[in-house]
């Protein structure tokens, strides 16, 4: 047996890697978190990779995950070993054809990195449920627990696939082992060689559709044969579990690791046993480990095959002293009375004590419990309490563990006292980061090169909320001498080194509570260095003190900008941390950091990788350690995470998970059915920014572009009587302002929120006046933000206490006017500079107050629908945007579905006024019928109108009464908006988006065009345009964007628009305002840059006019309306490209990447790229010609 090579990777890259060795076709769509999978496959394909049969993988991405599973299923059935990667919903819309594969006995394998299912919310993280929801198709579910399983398993998996036909579902946990970084063994070509028998292919081949040796496959049966068909394959699924154990027992002649079925570890003569799969059995090995060597007598039992479940093999695995079982499931099954493992095991024990089979004394007493849903923490502590829990005379039944249940009791106890993670032997290192300033990507990095260049092994956890770039992350790094089987997060009191990658954490968490006494805290400041130990507050002063730790610091902003590298400061940390933690020499660190920068980086060019040597080479001369006094003299602490004016809920609940605390809340705090309240966005204070925009009131000229164009909601204008601001704050600035539309007392202010602001600068980007007399001097300008917070945190204060301006007086057609209206969608998560969140907040002002917002999953679910908080907001009467998520797949589906129950109430509403008419003010009656609401005034009259009417009312003791009182409001205009991204409305949603078009229902839909599928990393889409790098397309997309405008426009009934606020903000004003005003389906394309294009949204706005300049991009509005004139709908409102279209692509990364890795390719892609550039504008100012008038004269003529 030759000595394996070791390797540090992902548990995502160990599946990925035995899926494109031994597969012919993989067809795929991105889901998270097992889109890492998919994305390494294609780039391997497109370096030209080979697999087992010297030939290069056919990866292709579909339109779902239901696409992807017909693909499949097709290449399965032609003959070509085929696979497929997906989790969640992905999963479950695989069903169908899964049942299919099944079915006709086709061997196949589809790795899942399994994760939690929509229910009451959506979420990003690991458990069983989409596993647990596919148990009936007919594949073998086979489980691994850790990245050196999922490398095993994939391969295993396969080879009994072939051999049994029967396909198998490798399953292993999502974010916990899917994105866990481990030292593994390697399984070397050589194995995978081994384990595959060539004859088991062949004879798969065989039974491949050909017209050479032709069947009928996929007929319909009737009821005199389907059942006795069904039956068919019972021999099949018998020999199932012996296969597998066969492949398993070849794979341990191979390599020297051996695995069960179900895997007892243990004391042989323990009473009281766990049973459970994935990565929490880790952890209970491990427990298991430090309680045996305590005395218990406990054990644990690894399922790995779960489908088809082996019962005689489980029963013999388990000690004959077993007296007492528990069962963990991570899912939970409502209504059900066991989840499905536990009911199984149970059944399996029942069948053997029936046949006088058991090997007990006694039947084992059984009971199941659930743990660890949407990744929850399963640490040593939760494992000892059910542990405990068996150890009772009645041991709870359907326990949950690791949550404080109040409202059902099911919870068990647990203490952390003690965290069985391999003791003084093991380096725990914490590092906080923020989401895209490189932490994370830097320490895999780091346990690539520990792991791969020392004799230590390696571990990494990184915990992110699913907010886009600008959240928290939190890395976990362990290395130690021996395997780590540490499934679970590093715990109080126990890292070593602690690293603190952003200053304005010091204000928001406690990160030393992390700290283990005589460790090393590594900060983040820009404080000089004399002060750093007084900028610190008390609270940590004291601990560092009381913890002995050492303090080091560095400026790492200041180095990575001297070194071209922006706020890009992972590399610089990543430095720090090799120069003080000792764990490899200090030349050899900095050799091995730079060899990691190149591999990471030298895709994107040399001039980013010389940067990045720059950084790491000025870092060490920049670190320094500061002195620890013995006394305390911080003269702050920490604030509140909410002031107490906050409402209930947020100081409650809202709090509690914006200070990283929400694991403590119990389940009695959190709403039952999904519903959260709005308005909550505003009390994270999140402090991103290092500079925030000045405003100069003398220079403005009130054009209303800054509050336009900002991302984030963060600077707004309010319009008010110069008597409402006697008691402004002497620093508050306003002035009289600008336009005849106003009284002579109006004064205007443009105010920024400081702690809001996330420092992006397209506010002072787009802001068109210059100052002569000084240069690059705008009315407003980028400051630093710290001498200025606090008196603009006063000054936004007073700001949002002055009264909204009357919507009924704005100028809505005007920039400045309609920046009057209040934003509904404020501080949302959104990356800094978003390309999409723009377009939502202007909707938000124009039509905010009657808004019903159907939304897609994607970027604007997460940005503006994650927890803690959500942007969207209410108006100072209560109204505001109605959200709601329900899929991906089906949002405009769901969005229509809102239109059909508005349209609904508002006729039943007509009616029951129609039918109580005697009774009710009849010329109030016929006003509301009769109400024109075409704009805000008829709105507001309307609105009016219904008071009085409910007033009326709840005079009239009828039921008729009662039922128009209940919807009475939908007499008052709602405007329903359907908003997702293009990956949704170009390509899995795309047939629901045609059928809503085509159903004339007045619906706006509002696709944010990013052109890649931004939420699950950069994946191709059908907007994806011609020559692009993106994941899943690593060779350059080789064919043309999709064209949805013109697909729309030839119903000729639906209004369409192309818009790009930063190109021509007005354009963008109407098309929003005439899509609303459409009495039916109404379609706007928004350009939305995204930091997967490869640029700085600094430069947001830039790109936009490049992009209309180049003719990437082109704006239109095509209104049916103007038909009635005798107008051609369609208006063009760009101009003809001005710019060859490489001045374009050449500023973004997703197109002059592919310089370097294929510039024959890229030369031929740019070169077809200018002509349709070309084209495409030319064919809608042809269209936009026609003359309807003349074609109207001349019909006339011949009749």
């Amino acid at each position: 047996m030759a000595k394996s090579r070791t390797i540090t990777i992902d548990g995502n890259e160990a599946a990925a890697r035995i899926a494109h060795k031994i597969n012919e076709v993989i067809a795929i769509y991105p889901i998270t978190p097992s889109s890492p999978m998919g994305e390494m496959s294609d780039d391997w394909t497109s370096h030209g990779e080979k697999n087992l049969w010297g030939n290069i993988p056919d990866v292709i991405e579909m339109q779902s995950e239901a696409g992807a599973a017909g693909a499949v299923h097709g290449s399965l059935q032609a003959g070509a070993m085929t696979t497929t990667f997906t989790s969640s919903q992905g999963l479950l819309l695989m069903i169908p054809n899964m049942y299919k594969i099944a079915g006709e006995l086709t061997p196949a394998v589809f790795h899942v990195a399994a994760r939690s299912l929509a229910a009451q919310a959506l979420s990003i993280f690991g458990d069983h449920s989409d596993v647990m929801a596919v148990r009936s198709t007919g594949y073998a579910l086979l489980a691994s627990n850790s990245v050196q399983e999922v490398m095993d398993m994939a391969l295993i998996a396969q080879a009994a696939s072939l051999k049994s036909r029967i396909p198998v579902l490798h399953f292993f946990d999502g974010f916990r082992t899917s994105h866990e970084m481990s030292k593994i063994d390697a399984v070397s070509n050589a194995t995978i060689r081994a384990m595959i028998d060539e004859d088991d292919v062949q004879a798969f081949r065989q039974r491949a559709m050909t017209p050479d040796r032709p069947v009928i496959r996929g007929t319909s049966q009737n009821p005199d044969v389907y059942f006795q068909a069904r039956e068919t394959v019972n021999p099949y699924y018998r020999a199932m579990p012996g296969i597998v154990q066969d492949m398993m027992d070849r794979f341990a002649d191979l390599t020297g690791r051996t695995y069960r079925l179900f895997d007892y570890h243990g004391a042989e003569d323990a009473k009281r046993v766990v049973i459970l799969m994935g990565s929490g059995a880790e952890a209970v090995h491990e427990t298991v480990d430090a309680m045996t060597t305590a005395g218990s007598r406990v054990g644990m039992l690894k399922v790995r095959l779960f489908r088809p479940l082996d019962g005689k093999a489980l029963i013999s695995a388990l000690p004959e002293t077993t007296r007492s079982i528990a069962v963990l499931d991570r899912c939970k099954e409502p209504g059900a009375d066991g989840e499905p493992m536990y009911k199984d095991i149970v059944t399996a024990l029942a069948e053997s004590s029936m046949a006088g089979e058991l090997p007990f004394a006694a039947m084992p007493r059984v009971i199941g419990g659930r743990y660890g849903l949407s990744s929850k923490e399963f640490t040593p502590g939760m494992i000892r309490s059910v542990f405990a829990e068996l150890d009772k005379e009645k041991p709870k039944h359907g326990f949950t563990v690791g949550i404080i249940d109040d409202v059902s009791h099911t919870h068990l106890e647990w203490t952390e006292d003690n965290e069985p993670d391999g003791g003084d032997e093991v380096k725990r290192c914490v590092f906080f980061g923020l989401g895209s300033d490189g932490t994370v990507s830097a320490n895999k990095n780091s346990i690539k090169i520990i792991g791969e260049e020392t004799d230590l092994h390696a571990q990494g956890y990184f915990v992110y909320d699913s907010k886009k770039a600008g959240a928290v992350t939190i890395s976990h790094l362990r290395f130690g001498p021996q395997p780590i089987r540490s499934s679970y997060l590093i715990g109080p009191g126990q890292a070593q080194f602690v690293a603190c990658h952003q200053p304005v954490f010091l204000e928001r968490f406690d990160m030393l509570d992390m700290a283990s006494p005589g460790g090393v805290f590594l900060l983040n400041t820009q404080v000089a260095p004399d002060q750093v130990w007084s900028s610190l507050p008390r609270s940590m002063q004291q601990q560092i003190i009381d913890k002995h730790l050492h303090l080091h610091a560095i400026d790492a902003y200041k180095v990575a900008q001297e070194s071209g590298m922006g706020k890009r400061i992972n590399t610089v940390m990543q430095t720090c941390f090799f120069a003080i933690s000792g764990i490899l020499p200090p030349d050899e660190a900095i050799a091995r950091i730079k060899t990691a920068v190149e591999k990471s980086y030298g895709r994107k060019g040399r001039r980013i990788v010389e940067m990045n040597y720059k950084a790491i080479d000025r870092t060490l001369d920049a670190l320094y350690e500061v002195k620890v006094p013995g006394t305390v003299d911080s003269t702050f602490e920490r604030a509140t995470i909410v002031p107490d004016s906050a409402p209930e809920f947020v100081r409650e609940v809202t709090a509690a998970i914006i200070a990283g605390k929400g694991d403590q809340l119990p389940v009695s705090k959190l709403p039952d059915d999904g519903t959260w309240p709005l308005s909550t966005a505003a009390w994270e204070k999140r402090n991103l920014a290092h500079e925030i925009p000045e405003w100069d009131a003398e220079l403005c000229i009130h054009c209303g572009k800054c509050p336009f164009v900002c991302p984030h909601a963060a600077i707004r204008s309010k319009a008010v009587s110069v008597k409402e601001l006697e008691d402004a704050p002497e620093s508050f600035k306003h002035i009289k302002i600008k336009g005849r539309e106003f009284d002579d007392d109006v004064h205007i202010m443009y105010q920024v929120a400081p702690e809001d602001c996330t420092g992006c600068g397209l506010c002072v980007e787009i802001c068109p006046v210059l100052d002569k007399s000084r240069s690059n001097y705008k009315a407003l300008n980028m400051v630093p933000q710290a001498p200025l917070r606090e008196q603009e945190r006063i000054n936004w204060d007073y700001f949002i206490s002055l009264p909204e301006y009357d919507r009924d007086s704005i100028k809505w057609s005007t920039m400045k006017g309609a920046m009057l209206g209040q934003p509904l969608f404020e501080f949302s998560g959104a990356c800094v500079g978003c390309g999409e969140t723009p377009y939502l907040k202007l909707a938000t002002q124009l039509f905010g107050d009657r808004m019903i917002v159907a939304n897609s999953t994607g970027c604007s679910s997460i940005y503006g629908g994650n927890l803690p908080t959500t942007p969207w907001c209410t108006d100072p009467e209560g109204r505001g945007p109605a959200w709601s998520n329900s899929l991906f797949e089906d949002n405009a589906e769901f969005g229509l579905g809102f239109r059909l129950a508005i349209d609904s109430h508002y006729e039943q509403a007509c009616a029951s006024l129609n039918s109580l008419s005697g009774q009710l003010d009849e010329q109030r009656v016929t006003a509301i019928l009769e109400a024109d609401q075409s704009n805000e005034p008829g709105i507001h009259e309307q609105r009016k109108r219904i008071e009085e009417l409910k007033a009326e009312l709840a005079d009239i003791d009828s039921d008729d009464a009662r039922s128009l009182m209940g919807v009475a409001d939908y007499l008052a205009k709602k405007s329903v908006w359907i908003v997702g991204g293009d990956g949704w409305a170009y390509d899995i949603g795309f047939g629901g988006v045609d059928h809503v078009l085509a159903s004339g229902r007045d619906v706006n839909i509002l696709v944010l065009d990013t052109e890649v599928y931004s939420n699950t990393g950069g994946q191709m889409s059908k907007a994806t345009p011609k020559g692009a790098v993106a994941k899943f397309a690593a060779g350059g997309k080789p064919v043309t964007k999709k064209d949805l405008s013109m697909i729309a426009m030839a119903y000729e009934n639906v209004y369409v628009a192309q818009v790009a606020f930063g190109g021509k903000d007005m354009q963008t004003l109407k098309a929003f305002m005439e899509a609303e005003s459409y009495p039916g389906p109404s379609l706007i394309i928004a350009y939305s840059p995204c930091i997967a294009h490869g640029v700085d949204l600094a430069y947001n706005l830039r790109q936009q006019e490049l992009a209309l300049k180049s003719g990437h991009w082109h704006l239109f509005r095509y209104d049916p309306r103007r038909l009635e004139d005798g107008k051609n709908p369609l208006q063009l409102d760009s101009k003809a490209p001005t710019i060859p279209y490489t001045d374009f692509a050449s500023t973004e990364m997703r197109f002059n990447m592919l310089q370097r890795s294929h510039p024959e390719d890229a030369k031929a892609f740019m070169k077809q790229a200018q002509k349709e550039a070309m084209d495409r504008y030319h064919h809608y100012r042809q269209l936009s010609e026609i003359s309807y008038t003349e074609a109207e004269d001349t019909a006339e003529k011949e009749e």
